[in-house]
């Protein structure tokens, strides 16, 4: 039983003359988990937006580290059961299903 409790990601593009950092950070709770995104585009004010799902929306949740393992796992078992699928966060912080 492993649980993501915090996943950040950083993607960092070097565009003359308006470099742009993006970041997300997920941090679960006892209510479920919260999404911040933060975006800075050159000198332009950074812009932020945060939002939780509830742990009932969230259940089975994949994130990033965890499918990583996953794919371990099955790689190592050299098998891949029908229809796998979970639900996972995309890069825009929305809800999504991840299918293997």
């Amino acid at each position: 039983q492993l649980e993501t409790l915090e996943q950040e990601e950083q993607e960092c593009l070097e565009l003359t003359p308006h470099p742009t950092e993006k970041t997300t950070h997920i941090v679960s709770h006892e209510h479920g988990m919260t999404v911040t995104k933060t975006l800075q585009e050159g000198e332009a004010e950074r812009q932020c937006l945060s939002f939780s799902y509830s742990r009932a929306k969230l259940r089975g949740l994949l994130l990033e580290g965890a499918s990583l393992l996953l794919l371990r796992l099955l790689a190592r078992r050299q098998t891949m059961p029908l229809d796998l699928a979970f639900p996972a966060i995309n890069t825009e912080g929305d809800l999504c299903t991840s299918s293997y």
